[in-house]
């Protein structure tokens, strides 16, 4: 018998339960027909890229060199394109960064992996707040460190410092927050960020090392309220920055994001050495090439976002009316309402009855909730609420 990573089986085996409802959901929709099926379970853009991508990719494929716009970039991404990423965050959140400060990656996925490669050791603890996104947990596993959770407040998703304080620890190496966040759509206002920096500045002298803030960022333009999102590094200079153009310009399949490493952080030039030598390690170098250029001229500009807060909106009005208790979400494109029953798993498999096809919230650390991703059109989410309420008519 083949000697194999039981690790990689494991994780190879247990499939996401995300990932389990989607494919569920396309072997229904063969069956009876992609209309009849209502999929909320993975934050698959359905808003179309800005008209500017596709028109730059055409003329980009038709009058450059096929052998430069496809061909390999530097390890860590086209000089120009890191720094065209620079000016416009520069511009935005009056920074002076340079192209020397990026990483180019696959994704937020991609940047997440390569930080957390390159800051863990032996022992190192990662900590991150309920409810919070599965693949968390893989990745910092992977990378032999161990996910300690901070419990949620379940009423509007914050931050509980107290719990926070308790579970920091001389091996915290790093706290993940992720505002907008994914599944709960909570967001984390300037004096949570500034409060956060102070409690983590306190306890990296305590402990006599840095702890790292990653600040995972993929929904950062998708906010419903006039105040905008915190730019983190501003109030933490120990920051790493992981984001995705996937939300922002509706190209999940495209694979482009990027690393921050803020010159201000600590040890900067062996903290950019480090993220560098992780993607070399995990075969991460050179994002795709096209998508690194479209991603530099388009960095401006997003989709049309408003649909979303339509269908939040839709969403968080009619499930209220049913019973649902749903705090509303801030920002992203998630509505984690309470299950009515305290078995979500159970809840989410009577919901397939009604080809609903919706996460429970356990592999997000935290029972009974589930997630219904709304980044559908919405005429998907008005078709749907007759199905709903004959599930909310179930419980009662």
């Amino acid at each position: 018998m083949a000697r194999l990573s039981q690790q990689m089986i494991r994780l190879g085996s247990e499939r996401s339960e995300i990932r389990e409802a989607f494919e569920y959901g396309r072997q229904r929709a063969a069956i009876i027909g992609a209309d009849n099926v209502f999929d909320f379970s993975i934050g698959n853009p359905s808003v179309p890229a800005p008209a500017r991508v596709g028109d730059l990719i055409r003329q980009m494929i038709a009058e450059e060199d096929p052998v430069l716009l496809h061909g390999y970039t530097s390890a860590q991404g086209d000089a120009a394109v890191r720094s065209a990423l620079a000016d416009n965050l520069n511009a935005r959140f009056g920074t002076s960064y340079d192209g020397d400060s990026f990483y180019l990656t696959t994704g937020a996925a991609g940047a997440l992996c390569c930080v957390l490669a390159a800051l863990s050791c032996p022992e190192d603890e990662v900590l991150t707040f309920a409810p919070y996104f599965p693949e968390y947990k893989v990745f910092v596993e992977s990378f032999g460190g161990t996910l300690v959770v901070v419990p949620a407040e379940i009423e509007a998703f914050q931050i509980d410092f107290a719990a926070l304080e308790e579970r920091l620890s001389p091996n915290t190496k790093a706290v993940i927050i992720n505002s907008p966040n994914n599944p709960s759509g909570a967001i984390y206002s300037a004096e949570t960020i500034e409060t956060l920096g102070k409690l983590l500045t306190q306890k990296s002298k305590e402990f006599g090392h840095p702890i790292y803030l990653i600040s995972d960022e993929p929904y950062r333009e998708i906010v419903y309220g006039s105040e905008a999102l915190p730019w983190v590094p501003s109030y933490y200079p120990n920051t790493l920055v992981c984001y995705s153009f996937s939300k922002s310009l509706s190209l999940p399949g495209a694979r482009i994001g990027y690393v921050l490493i803020p010159r201000e952080a600590e040890d900067f030039s062996l903290l950019y050495a480090a993220v560098c030598g992780a993607g070399r390690s995990l075969g991460y170098v050179c994002a795709p090439s096209l998508f690194q250029r479209v991603a530099a001229q388009c960095c401006h500009e997003t989709s049309d976002l408003s649909v979303y807060r339509r269908n939040r909106d839709l969403l968080v009005r009619e499930l209220r009316g049913m019973g649902f208790t749903c705090v509303e979400p801030g920002g992203a494109f998630y509505l984690f309402p309470r299950a009515l029953e305290a078995d979500a798993r159970a809840f989410c498999e009577r919901a397939k009855q009604h080809d609903l096809l919706l996460v429970p919230s356990d592999s997000f650390g935290l029972t009974g909730h589930i997630r219904l991703s709304y980044c559908v059109p919405t005429e998907r989410i008005e078709r749907a609420l007759p199905k709903f309420r004959l599930l909310a008519e179930e419980y009662r």
